[in-house]
């Protein structure tokens, strides 16, 4: 995964390299000890929109380190109360649909419109493939130099569960933060796009008209999730298609049952390099909230994603408990070795190691 390189940047001209007070943040924060962190001071700066103390606070949150845990999680129940104030968007699709330019173009949208943007990413794929998700922020260039606008890539990590967790409490912090909209970002590849979908309020499905994926991009996973489906890239040549696959998808959106929330998912076209169809797709995405505000779905949704998330803590803090026993790690080797010559039954070893783990 490249660099951790989140950060807030000044406005400036195109050619002044954009500022990395993310790497100084964390500079910082290596050289402190636990101890030396007054968690108070960093909360009312956070609160104070100051972007370096956010950084620090997202890096004090993703650490693995068990000395910060502790401070990590003053540092959320100290910001939870101001948080659960933004909109929070989800932004998925395959490698090369054009995320980094869509995000880019709705940013400047929203900062138009008097919106501050915070970016996060989930990459669990970076431990594979050394990538950000993010990409070459250069491709962001025009956002990420807003005073108004928050970039931040996810941590790599090899659990996605893990990954997701840290996502999830560094909204807390970019809302504490005052940020009204936080846009989540997925390579949309794999659990990422469920993962992304349990904690945003509006889930957007970016696709490529001509790339010969349309009907078999219909997957009915990830089509159910999705509020809308915005083709992108539709300018010059490609109109056409785009319009062709537009009507496709709309047929196939028929065919599923109406969400619980009662919104009819649609079908829209934008280029997102000429800025053409963004703002048609926040006029959408205010539609739905109007729809969901009345009906009181909202709310519902977002407490169902609360009872979600405390339920995949529980798991993922058992399985981290469970492998890091001294006697599960001492058997655990010997078990599978058991396992893989037939010698005991795969049922028989996990009751073994899970007895193990009681004592």
């Amino acid at each position: 995964m490249a660099k951790d390189t989140s950060q807030h940047s000044s406005q400036g001209d195109a050619s002044t390299p954009p500022k990395n007070t993310t790497n100084k943040a964390l500079e910082r924060f290596k050289k402190q000890q636990p101890k030396e962190l007054d968690i108070s001071l960093l909360v009312e700066q956070i609160l104070s929109h100051d972007t370096t103390a956010l950084s620090q606070g997202i890096t004090l949150v993703e650490s693995t380190q068990a000395k910060h845990a502790e401070k990590a999680q003053q540092l959320i129940n100290q910001c939870l109360p101001h948080a659960n104030t933004s909109i929070r968007i989800g932004i998925t699709g395959v490698p090369g649909v054009g995320k980094s330019t869509f995000i880019e173009a709705l940013g400047n949208t929203l900062i138009k419109k008097g919106k501050k943007v915070a970016v996060l990413a989930v990459d669990p794929s970076s431990t594979i493939s050394g990538g950000s998700i993010l990409g070459d922020k250069t491709r962001m260039e025009t956002l990420v130099r807003s005073k108004d606008a928050f970039i931040r890539p996810s941590p790599s990590g090899k659990s996605l569960g893990g990954v997701a967790q840290k996502t999830r409490e560094s909204i807390i912090l970019c809302e504490a933060a005052g940020y009204d909209i936080i846009i989540i970002e997925t390579v949309g590849v794999g659990q990422s796009e469920t993962v992304v979908h349990s904690m945003v309020d509006f889930f957007l499905l970016l696709k490529l008209a001509g790339a010969g994926d349309e009907l078999q991009g219909i997957k009915r996973g990830i089509i159910e999730m999705a509020d809308a489906i915005v083709i992108n890239k539709a300018d010059g040549d490609n109109r056409k298609h785009a319009r062709e696959a537009r009507n496709q998808f709309k047929k196939a959106l028929h065919l599923y049952p109406q969400s619980p929330s009662g919104w009819l998912p649609e079908v829209l076209m934008c280029s997102a390099l000429h800025n053409e169809g963004v703002e048609e797709i926040w006029e959408l995405i205010e539609r739905y909230l109007d729809i969901v505000t009345q009906n009181q779905y909202f709310e519902q949704h977002r407490a169902e994603q609360n009872t979600y998330w405390l339920l995949q803590t529980i798991e993922e803090q058992l399985k981290t408990s469970f492998y890091n026993h001294p006697a599960v790690k001492k058997a655990l080797q010997s078990q599978i070795e058991a396992v893989r010559q037939h010698k005991i039954t795969p049922f028989a070893a996990a009751q073994f190691l899970l007895d193990l783990n009681k004592g």
